[in-house]
């Protein structure tokens, strides 16, 4: 079992930047792929951007060249650096692993989800 719990959300205004953690306990010493995703009212739940095990990572197209996703790997903790956000980018970000390649896994494919972390940008 991996336990994860997200940390960081808040408010800021178009244009800033947050950085949003997610602290995992359990086993976690073996493989996994880490991911964040975010859901806005009213409409699905969207990848945001994901880690492998090997350090390779991809993000959705809508968050390329502003988002980077990252892990310490000391502390076991994954973060997600949003600079120049848009109100669009406004959700609850939740980070979530599962075991093996972060290659072609959906969300249903996540074993493990935190509870989430509010993300508001105000235009």
């Amino acid at each position: 079992q991996v336990y994860l719990v997200e940390s960081g959300g808040g408010s800021v205004q178009a244009g800033g930047s947050l950085r949003v953690s997610c602290a995992a306990s359990g086993d976690t010493t073996r493989k996994l792929c880490m991911a964040w995703f975010r859901q806005a009212p009213g409409k699905e739940r969207e990848g945001v951007a994901a880690i492998d095990f090997d350090g390779a990572t991809t993000y959705a197209d809508s968050v390329k060249g502003r988002f980077t996703i990252s892990t310490d790997n000391a502390k076991m903790i994954l973060y997600l650096q949003m600079n120049m956000l848009k109100p669009e980018d406004t959700a609850m970000y939740y980070c979530a692993a599962v075991r093996g390649y972060c290659w072609g896994r959906r969300s249903y494919d996540f074993s493990y989800w935190g509870l989430g972390t509010q993300v508001t940008v105000s235009s």
